[in-house]
């Protein structure tokens, strides 16, 4: 779509893709997360943490969009997706938080989300 003035404009759109967690004892589960590329952190709900075996290491506090402060357990897992898997730090939700697929999940799986397509894709990796 063009505007008026030749800017492009993209329409917003919200990106989701199916995963699988695993716990420390082998327990999985299948997530189907909302990928935001401007959260820091990948969340799962408390259901899915409870039901694969983590536990709080730490804790952090977050800032939402609406300035709200809130502090959440954080944990580890091992998690798959279609482009590649590996384990990441996980905020351990609480009720009524949705699972989010992270910036530092995406760094550490190599990953970006192409805005344009809305599909995650290999990041091109620099060493310098």
């Amino acid at each position: 779509m063009v505007s008026g003035e030749g800017k492009i404009l993209i329409p917003m759109g919200l990106s989701y893709i199916e995963g699988t967690v695993t716990g420390p004892s082998g327990l999985q589960r299948p997530v189907r997360f909302l990928v935001d590329s401007g959260a820091t952190y990948t969340v799962l709900t408390q259901e899915t943490w409870l039901a694969i075996g983590l536990e709080p290491t730490r804790s952090v506090q977050s800032v939402l969009a609406d300035g709200t402060t809130i502090e959440r357990g954080v944990s580890e897992c091992h998690l798959s997706l279609p482009q590649g898997s590996g384990h990441t730090p996980v905020i351990l939700g609480e009720t009524g938080d949705e699972p989010l697929l992270g910036a530092v999940t995406l760094e550490i799986l190599g990953l970006v989300l192409n805005p344009f397509t809305r599909t995650l894709q290999p990041m091109r990796m620099m060493l310098a």
